[in-house]
């Protein structure tokens, strides 16, 4: 860490039970028309006509753009963008997972900048105006892009996940409301949940982290480890969903400020190659990238490891991230997290582009944060050997990716 950090938020966060109630007097705060941005599976659950319904109430006008799907592209930017335009919205609400989060955030920094969206990766065009405000409110516990600066929007043309930062993306609101996350499904509810697990390590173990990332992410950590299992297998627990949600907005904020590392590095190309929802790939790769990295974050995955096992007062360093390891070797196993292999990928298909998933990787620069900064050939070794990983067993002593 430097001579000093920053730390960024929304100008606002609402949460707990029954935080949605909000919305009206929020939006009226900052506009007069709002483009709604979700996808159509929010609708059919009804979140969508609750805040339409509020926005009726407080008499503000709206526009809905429903189709982002489960990873937010180019082209649902565009689509949402122009009909923004058209419609003269001075004021954007998205509600469902980080897609249409990531969507929003896009439209929100296009409508008062113009051009592409990938034009804006790496500062390498600027951002001059102040995009139209945003109020960001989560159907999942698990991607924290409510309270995040940063957007992943897939180049449909170059099939490349773009990670684009800056502090523009963050979120005028964050309305962090625990019952929306009740109707998510237990498929879904795990993915985001090991996403959020994903952000809240990254963030500890990066070479960016700082104490008040820290004191967030292994907060988010604790009670992500001690609730996930609950949602997952009852839903309907506001208890439980509630300390998850709080969960995946503290790992969220933490990993906004400290960056992500290898994981997401390279979990993006599984995504943008095949398809496969963010939450899960993240999951594919999590304990075979922290094995590799072990040695280096020893101190912190053994803080982590006293965290889950507290009675363990004689151990070392090296078997209480053992510990830490296992740990989250089990719960892959507990949430049915798949290989790359069971998921369905295909093995020869998968080979092919290895040069390129290590590529995009790095140029992410996510894998720079890293404790251990991986070379390219040992990130083709990693996806290898994450390919068909075991999370079944325990983890004994790590020595090098075969």
């Amino acid at each position: 860490m430097g001579a000093y950090s920053e730390f960024c938020i929304p100008n606002s966060v609402f949460y707990g039970k029954n935080s949605l109630s909000e919305l009206g007097e929020q939006v009226k705060a900052y506009g007069k028309k709002v483009l709604l941005i979700s996808d159509r599976i929010i609708e059919k659950i009804g979140h969508v006509k609750t805040c339409q319904d509020i926005l009726k109430e407080v008499d503000v006008s709206y526009i809905s753009y429903l189709d982002v799907n489960t990873e937010p592209t180019d082209l649902h930017v565009d689509e949402a963008l122009q009909l923004c335009l058209k419609e003269q919205c001075d004021v954007i609400v998205a509600i469902g997972g980080g897609s249409c989060i990531d969507a929003a955030k896009a439209v929100a920094v296009l409508t008062t900048n113009g051009g592409y969206i990938g034009n804006y990766i790496g500062n390498k065009t600027s951002i001059e105006k102040n995009p139209i405000p945003l109020i960001a409110i989560p159907t999942t516990a698990g991607t924290g892009s409510e309270v995040t600066n940063a957007t992943v929007i897939t180049n449909t043309k170059e099939d490349i996940k773009m990670m684009i930062k800056h502090p523009a993306f963050l979120p005028k609101v964050a309305i962090v409301d625990p019952m929306l996350t009740t109707s998510t499904p237990p498929n879904v509810t795990a993915a985001t949940g090991v996403d959020a697990l994903c952000h809240a390590i990254e963030a500890y173990i990066s070479r960016l982290s700082q104490p008040l990332t820290d004191t967030l992410a292994l907060s988010a950590i604790e009670a992500i480890l001690n609730n996930i299992k609950v949602v997952y297998e009852e839903g309907e627990n506001t208890d439980a969903r509630q300390k998850m949600a709080i969960a995946s907005m503290q790992a969220g904020i933490a990993f906004s400020n400290a960056s992500v590392t290898l994981i997401h590095g390279m979990s993006r190309p599984i995504g943008a190659l095949f398809h496969v929802p963010h939450g899960i790939s993240n999951a594919m790769l999590l304990p075979g990238v922290l094995e590799f990295t072990k040695e280096s974050a020893i101190d912190k995955l053994a803080t982590i490891g006293r965290m889950i096992s507290p009675e363990s007062t004689t151990l070392t360093d090296t078997e209480l991230a053992n510990i830490t390891i296992n740990k989250i070797k089990q719960l892959c196993r507990d949430l049915n997290i798949p290989n790359m292999k069971t998921w369905g990928i295909d093995e020869q298909k998968f080979r092919q582009v290895l040069d390129k998933m290590a590529t995009d990787a790095i140029a992410s620069g996510s894998p720079a944060n890293n404790p251990k900064v991986p070379t390219k050939q040992e990130i083709i070794d990693l996806y290898n050997y994450c390919y068909d990983y075991d999370f079944s067993g325990n983890i004994t002593e790590f020595n090098s990716v075969k």
